[in-house]
């Protein structure tokens, strides 16, 4: 992983974009510090586990989310 500062960032923006899509990761230093990380965009789809058999285990609710959020509220503000 290699930094770079703003400035150079801004001056060689094409070929930086090159090379981090070639796989190369950068950090960004403003004043010194590091400030932001410049890396290739996550191109596989996340996967999330499947929670049917959770859902249906799960008794079914008295209310609708609504009530319950607005009932909470109010409970709070007296």
């Amino acid at each position: 992983m290699q930094t770079i500062n703003v400035r150079n960032m801004r001056q060689k923006l094409a070929s930086l974009l090159d090379e981090v899509e070639a796989g190369e990761e950068f950090i960004i230093m403003r004043h010194g510090k590091a400030v932001a990380r410049l890396t290739s965009v996550v191109s596989e789809p996340v996967e999330f586990p499947d929670r049917t058999e959770l859902r249906s285990s799960l008794p079914p609710a008295k209310e609708s989310a609504s009530e319950a959020s607005r009932a909470l509220r109010n409970e709070e503000r007296y």
